[in-house]
């Protein structure tokens, strides 16, 4: 499988991620760059957590959260990205910084609320696992510019190209940073605290 990165770097328009001229208090944390103008990444969805229940970013979104869309039975990129995410938790809450991973499915078809709950639990005792209708997953998706599309298939082992980037989201300022796949978890964890010390976090 290729994971396809939607946020691509490209383009001659460069818009720096929050960037405020003058009133960026993360502008020394941040380290990544989105072509396309004033585009928003992240905000509300609604979603299905591991228990069946309902529930909104408000719900989840208590305390700074690392996020990823992937699927479960991703073969190779998801459980390589997570469990990176997962050590980089572990060395945020080392620093005195508690970070909540959590990983949305983009394949509800597949992953019911038990199939991710056990797939997040494995990976980490405080990752949150989430899904919901296809509808719901979608609309969640586009709220954080993400991009996916299973392969075709004739059967059920189907794969699914997806964005591959790690969202790192804080309760009272929203979407503030995204880390690629080739980011280890030090240089993650590194970065993401410059965030969590600017917010008093």
């Amino acid at each position: 499988m290729k994971p396809i990165h939607a946020l691509a770097i490209a383009g001659v328009d460069w818009w720096q991620i929050g960037g405020k001229a003058g009133g960026d208090r993360f502008a020394q944390c941040r380290g990544s760059q989105v072509a396309g103008g004033s585009a928003q990444i992240g905000g509300p969805f609604e979603l299905v957590d591991s228990q069946g229940r309902t529930v909104t970013d408000k719900d989840v979104i208590t305390q700074p959260a690392l996020i990823y869309f992937g699927y479960t039975f991703c073969p190779d990129v998801c459980p390589i990205d997570v469990a990176r995410n997962a050590v980089a938790v572990d060395l945020l809450k080392e620093q005195g910084h508690a970070v909540t991973p959590v990983f949305i499915s983009i394949d509800p078809r597949r992953d019911t609320p038990e199939v991710v709950g056990e797939f997040a639990e494995a990976i980490h005792p405080d990752m949150v696992g989430l899904t919901g209708s296809p509808e719901q997953v979608k609309a969640a998706s586009q709220t954080y510019k993400t991009y996916y599309q299973a392969q075709p298939s004739d059967d059920e082992y189907y794969l699914v190209d997806h964005t591959t980037m790690s969202y790192l989201v804080l309760p009272d300022e929203g979407f503030v940073e995204f880390f690629r796949r080739d980011t280890g978890p030090e240089e993650l964890a590194g970065r993401a605290a410059c965030f969590l010390d600017a917010a008093g976090m």
